[in-house]
């Protein structure tokens, strides 16, 4: 790396460690990256708004990656492939298991909380219902985050001690999106 590293360069080391498995040590990074900590924070704020965006990095990779691999018309039943698909995939991946293990709160905080993470998500929800015609009373970016957040309460209810209960989800995420014109 040339020069000093770029907010993109954090990212992506951080992303390597959390992909590790590993704890985002702020300090460790300062020093693996070359910078001091006042500005390695002032690239990308404290280290729950930097997991913030490695984890709506990787919340966009899964979703992109498990979209391109779901073919069918637009419209409702495509839809709920692309959702049921993303839901399954996010609750198998090792890294976001190994975070909520160890520091629930911190993942319940960053993943389950306004902020990066949700926005993103909200946002390529959005897109998923004005790609397959579906239109509503209320904004699509309402009723994308209203699937955001009926996701994340049956994909990480095994933080309240249960298990994902991703059918229940869908079911749940169809009955509102079938209210479709």
């Amino acid at each position: 790396m040339t020069g000093s590293p770029s907010t993109d360069d954090v990212v992506r080391a951080a992303t390597e460690a959390y992909l590790r498995g590993e704890s985002i040590d702020m300090s460790a990074l300062a020093a693996e990256l070359g910078l001091s900590r006042a500005t390695l924070y002032r690239r990308v704020g404290n280290h729950e708004q930097l997991l913030g965006r490695v984890l709506a990095d990787s919340t966009e990779r899964t979703y992109r990656a498990v979209e391109a691999g779901v073919t069918g018309p637009p419209g409702l039943a495509t839809t709920l492939v692309v959702v049921e698909r993303f839901m399954h995939t996010v609750v198998t991946l090792t890294p976001l298991r190994q975070l909520a293990t160890q520091d629930p709160a911190l993942f319940a905080k960053v993943i389950m909380a306004p902020g990066e993470v949700e926005t993103r998500a909200t946002q390529l929800f959005t897109e998923l219902l004005e790609r397959n015609g579906l239109r509503f009373d209320v904004p699509a970016a309402a009723v994308a985050q209203a699937v955001v957040r009926i996701g994340d309460s049956f994909m990480y209810s095994q933080l309240l001690g249960g298990e994902p209960r991703l059918d229940d989800a869908v079911q749940v995420i169809g009955l509102l999106l079938a209210t479709a014109k």
